[in-house]
């Protein structure tokens, strides 16, 4: 799996991802941090169908820092990209002795596993988004535990 910063180009992608509309993920990647996780390309056959849609996004992430944290305020995509995207603010983290620290709605598995297999543990609930309850993780990359 590839992983490159997002362009403009990604937005209907991201979109469909996140189930936002276009505009609002091209200001994120404007105003954020934003990794785009791409399949592997595969060979095709000589009667395959193809297309050449652009890249095949597996899933993104997007972050930003605050008061010494590094947030994750997006993450989407299949649970294997999650957990390999979680691998950049970590990254980060890690280069400025920060912590990282992502919110995920209760019912949203994909991101729940992806958090923990990243080695995130719950801290705590967050604000409650659309209704919704929220669950705080958060990561030490300092923390040898």
């Amino acid at each position: 799996m590839d992983v490159r910063d997002a362009v403009e180009a990604d937005a209907d992608a991201l979109s469909a991802i996140a189930d936002v509309p276009s505009d609002v993920i091209r200001n994120l990647i404007h105003d954020r941090t934003v990794r785009v996780a791409e399949r592997e390309e595969t060979t095709a056959g000589p009667n395959a169908d193809t297309d050449d849609d652009g890249p095949d996004v597996a899933g993104f992430v997007s972050f930003d820092v605050r008061d010494r944290t590094v947030h994750v305020t997006q993450l989407g995509g299949t649970e294997r990209a999650c957990e390999r995207l979680l691998t950049e603010p970590v990254r980060f983290a890690t280069g400025e002795g920060m912590t990282v620290e992502l919110l995920t709605v209760d019912d949203d598995e994909v991101t729940r596993a992806a958090a923990e297999a990243a080695g995130f543990e719950r801290d705590g609930t967050g604000p409650a988004f659309d209704g919704k309850e929220t669950i705080r993780y958060r990561l030490d990359p300092s923390d040898p535990t």
